[in-house]
């Protein structure tokens, strides 16, 4: 099964290289990588063309989420087509094996992975990746939450089915909203994992959260967000997030940033929504309800230490892979 990897990027020069390294390391070695660039004015290209990947470019100004991936999608070969943001990189070397186990079910569309962050992720952002991203994986998905930070599309889907260009965001739970509506199914695997570095200000976070909330809203029409929403859900995660720092013996070191990230998240839905539209519960208690007030124990943890990737000097070895 030929495999193709689309990844977009603006300005990852921090990131890009690790990701594509863990690619080489991969079970899977049939793999095509294709870079959509809008614009990087740092050394992301230079990094990316010291590995065998082909790059795209669009201006800034043609920029969506939405059409990017379209883009790549449509000059992949592959049957199945895996979507990266560049700043994830896999923590195994299966990752893209279990990534595509599920499409031997021909009625599949799409599978998301499991999502962690690395240590200067914040204790908020890890707290929504355990809750977005549990353990076990789920083969019977019944609602359209996915992320395409980590995920993989079967190609002769999207060609009946392409990503909507308009939306601020989201298009990814937009696409998989209107393939289940089609009779696809979406999985869910806790075994392709991936670090997913979120290294944002404040104002990022704000932004960030403030245009899902529009795209959310234009794609579940009825959805409302009062200030009375803002003010109960940003006190309920703070809490629990509090609890769990806690528990953890990090409260004094994460207290100011669990309130700071949790205010701009909240502040941002709230200044993203109108108070005219209503989502689907699950989908509203996995965007924005708390984990759980009791503390169940994960393992975040890879049993098989030589599945794991190391990165120590992969770089080094890529570049010269690539230049024999």
């Amino acid at each position: 099964m030929k495999v193709s990897v689309v990844i977009r990027t603006h300005n990852e020069e921090e990131h890009i290289g690790k990701l594509l390294s863990g690619i080489l390391e991969q079970t899977i070695k049939d793999i095509e990588t294709i870079i959509v660039d809008s614009g990087s004015t740092d050394a992301t290209i230079a990094i990316a063309s010291r590995y065998p990947v082909r790059i795209l470019k669009i201006a800034k100004e043609e920029f969506s989420f939405g059409r990017s991936l379209n883009i790549g999608c449509r000059q992949a070969q592959g049957e199945i087509i895996v979507l990266a943001s560049a700043h994830i990189y896999p923590v195994c070397k299966d990752w893209l094996e279990n990534l595509l186990k599920p499409f031997g079910d021909a009625k599949v569309a799409l599978v998301y992975g499991k999502q962690r962050g690395n240590e200067e992720t914040g204790f908020s952002e890890n707290q929504i990746f355990r809750r977005w991203f549990p353990d076990g994986s789920d083969h019977g998905q019944s609602h359209a939450f996915c992320n395409n930070a980590n995920a993989a599309v079967r190609k002769s889907v999207w060609m009946k089915i392409d990503y909507n260009e308009t939306l601020t965001g989201l298009e990814d739970l937009d696409w998989a909203k209107r393939t289940m509506e089609a009779g696809y199914k979406i999985v869910y695997s806790s075994d392709a994992e991936v670090v997913h570095i979120h290294n944002e200000r404040p104002l990022q976070i704000y932004n960030r959260y403030r245009r899902e909330a529009i795209a959310l809203k234009a794609i579940y029409p009825q959805e409302k967000f009062s200030f009375w929403n803002f003010c109960r859900l940003f006190l309920l995660n703070s809490l629990s997030d509090f609890y769990n720092a806690f528990l953890d013996k990090s409260f004094r070191r994460n207290s100011k940033n669990i309130v700071l990230f949790r205010l701009m998240q909240f502040w941002g839905a709230y200044r993203g929504f109108s108070s005219r539209t209503e989502v689907t519960c699950q989908l509203r208690e996995k965007f924005y309800y708390p984990n759980s007030i009791d503390r169940r124990k994960t393992d975040d943890s890879v049993s098989e230490s030589g599945r794991m990737i190391d990165y120590s000097d992969i770089q080094e070895q890529s570049y010269a892979r690539k230049a024999d």
